[in-house]
């Protein structure tokens, strides 16, 4: 039996893995919860476990430059569209997307997946280029955040660390930031003052018109397995894969039985409208908008090459067998 730790946060789609229902075959399996930010760091500065949750573009970048520690297998246990997480202050004259031209736009990290996500939809959908905005990085609550893994980026792009003593919220508070790009609401926005407002109010029906035009509900996470420990053992890809499947099988089996009185109809309604696999796990399902993913990151100067996006995961887990 091989011992393997693994570290995800908790999402529902990982439930059963976490409390035991579902397992890894082959493993003994030593779970650890995290905290999305906490897991990439540990994992991408100091490979602490032998499957994690991955950002997508960490490892798209890492995968590019050829030294990336983890294989990745096509469970993607966290989306979330991204229009929701533009935020602006309300006195700096932008009434929408193509007002962000010439603006000063706050972020944790250039390449954090969520605002590769936003600047290519700006870019394609609004016609406003990653090059006309500058953008300024750092931690987001606490100072002294710097990007995940050392990036070089072509000089047209306009990105430059904050202060270390500084924060971003405390920056865009002060009024020495336009905007906000960040999967966390800025407090001052949680707060309702008046300074802090949403580049899309009506974000939902702009994200549902986004996916219904583009088909693209975008990847955050994916799951990764030490690459040391795939060499040594070849099985486990599948292994790991047919788990996470298990337990996404599980949360979609259960749902219906949720306290939730309405939540039934509301899936029906989410169904209907994304269809019936909206949270399609598999490289093949997902292969347009990977490839969308990596276009977006060789643009916007985060990929040192481009690479085909088979590249970011194990080959077995792209054709598993069938009965």
């Amino acid at each position: 039996m091989l011992s393997v730790s693994l570290a995800v946060n908790a999402y529902d789609r990982t439930a059963a893995l976490l409390d035991g229902r579902v397992r890894i075959e082959g493993c003994e399996t030593h779970c650890v919860v995290l905290e999305p930010e906490e897991a990439f760091h540990r994992a991408f500065k100091f490979q602490e476990f032998d499957i994690t949750e991955m950002s997508l573009s960490s490892h798209a970048f890492m995968t590019a430059r050829g030294d990336a520690s983890y294989v990745g297998i096509p469970a993607f246990i966290f989306r979330a569209f991204r229009h929701a997480a533009i935020y602006i202050r309300t006195d700096r004259g932008i009434a929408g997307p193509a007002d962000m031209r010439g603006k000063t736009i706050g972020l944790a990290e250039y390449q954090q997946t969520a605002n590769v996500w936003g600047r290519g939809a700006l870019h394609h959908e609004y016609g406003v280029a990653a090059t006309e905005i500058a953008w300024r990085t750092g931690g987001f609550i606490e100072a002294g955040r710097g990007e995940r893994a050392p990036i070089v980026l072509p000089p047209e792009i306009d990105c430059r660390p904050i202060p270390e003593e500084r924060t971003l919220s405390e920056m865009f508070d002060a009024g020495e930031l336009d905007g906000m790009m960040s999967p966390r609401a800025p407090a001052s926005f949680v707060r309702g003052e008046p300074h802090a407002a949403r580049l899309f109010p009506d974000y939902p029906a702009v994200e549902l018109a986004y996916y219904q035009k583009t088909g693209i509900f975008p990847i955050m996470h994916l799951v990764g397995i030490r690459r040391s420990l795939v060499e040594r053992h070849p099985w486990l890809p599948v292994s790991v894969f047919k788990a996470f499947l298990a337990a996404k099988h599980e949360v979609e089996y259960r749902y219906p039985t949720m306290l939730n009185p309405w939540a039934p109809a509301e899936y029906e309604r989410i169904r209907r409208l994304l269809g019936d696999d909206f949270w399609s796990y598999h490289f093949e399902a997902n292969r347009a908008l990977l490839e969308t993913f990596v276009g977006f990151s060789r643009e916007q100067g985060i990929l040192p090459k481009t690479i085909a996006a088979e590249e970011m995961f194990a080959p077995s887990t792209l054709e598993l067998s069938k009965i």
